[in-house]
């Protein structure tokens, strides 16, 4: 049985190690271990910032997923927007996501001041976005536009 838990400080070390094997695995991306460190560590130290979420199997960590507010003036809520999904190569299509997924998605059914879930995936992760559309999420109208210090 997949069971999920808000992460703590003794997490750390998993977390890290999901998100250099995310980065690399979706986008070709290396982290710098250190920067990520305290990036995470700050989540961690912090909630302000970011919760992160770990989904367990026999109490082991096999999936984990952050989540970041953003304040809706136009729903007079908070969206939670999903980042960084992992989950182990070996845990794969065996629900994990999904129960994550399903975990925010009850809170956020509970809540009187949460009124939704958003993320955003690369255009070529079409595993991912089967996977989103599965669980009834769907493509917005909206496009991502960034700019981020190189």
């Amino acid at each position: 049985m997949i069971a999920v838990r808000r992460a703590n400080r003794d997490d750390l070390a998993f977390i890290v190690d999901a998100q250099i094997a995310m980065a690399a695995e979706s986008e070709g991306a290396e982290l710098d271990r250190a920067t990520l460190t305290q990036g995470v560590r700050a989540v961690l130290e912090d909630r302000a910032h970011a919760d992160y979420w770990l989904a367990e199997e026999d109490e082991a960590p096999v999936g984990m997923l952050m989540t970041v507010t953003e304040w809706s003036d136009w729903r007079n809520g908070t969206v939670l927007w999903i980042h960084s999904v992992y989950v182990m190569p070996e845990a794969r299509r065996r629900g994990v996501y999904s129960t994550l997924y399903e975990h925010l998605r009850a809170q956020v059914e509970r809540s009187d001041e949460l009124v939704g879930l958003r993320l955003y995936v690369d255009k070529g992760n079409e595993p991912a976005q089967r996977t989103y559309e599965a669980l009834g999420m769907t493509r917005d109208h909206y496009h991502l536009y960034e700019w981020l210090k190189p």
